[in-house]
């Protein structure tokens, strides 16, 4: 009798250690709620109210004028994108990955792309940005993987700009006509106002 106490410590301790071996745990049947519940957070980009007219990969550089050199401002997916209610257009672009704007301003009437010198597959143009949160005057350069890309996108901004232009003109001549009916309005009314006399002329006696 006195050597079974031993014998049992010592088979129970060798079934603990297999156990842990094993990897086998015992199942309380306990369940734990989660400390910090994650509610679902809708993700906006700014460009739900717009169409995409164009997209394409590409590089983007910023002329330093300081340092007067071109610096890199990030790779990743160049949009053009028309606002639905107003129709205009802006250009913006994101680096990959991080999703930071690199750049973002409207396409205008002075809006013009030129292409770099040597390099076929690069735009250049001037822009008032507002990819920093504030509006500066900036020169861009940009390049595609392709001639044909930098072709297409160089077309497209200029068939906005033009469209732009055209649009503006019109504008500017509603504007004029609106005027010069203003104008012959009032010059109408002034001939009305002298030539037709007044109460006290009408009664005064003829000398």
């Amino acid at each position: 009798m006195a050597s079974t106490e031993p014998e049992k410590k010592v088979q129970e301790e060798e079934e603990n250690t297999t156990a842990v071996a094993t990897g086998e745990e015992e199942d309380t049947g306990a369940e734990f709620a989660p400390i910090v519940r994650l509610e679902e957070v809708a993700v906006t980009t700014g460009e739900e109210d717009e169409d995409s007219l164009l997209d394409l990969k590409a590089k983007l550089y910023r002329y330093d004028k300081e340092g007067s050199q071109w610096k890199e401002r990030g790779t990743g997916n160049v949009k053009l994108l028309k606002h639905k209610e107003s129709g205009k257009v802006r250009l913006v672009m994101r680096q990959n990955k991080t999703l930071k704007i690199c750049a973002n301003h409207l396409v205008t009437a002075a809006t013009k792309m030129q292409e770099h010198v040597g390099n076929e597959k690069s735009c250049v143009w001037h822009a008032t940005d507002f990819s920093d949160g504030e509006l500066k005057d900036e020169m861009f350069c940009i390049r595609f993987a392709s001639i044909e890309n930098c072709r297409t996108f160089k077309d497209k901004v200029e068939e906005i700009a033009e469209s732009v232009r055209k649009s503006d003109t019109k504008e500017e001549d509603k504007d004029a006509s609106d005027a010069a009916g203003l104008l012959d309005n009032l010059t109408v009314s002034e001939k009305k106002t002298e030539a037709t006399p007044s109460k006290e002329e009408a009664s005064s006696p003829s000398t």
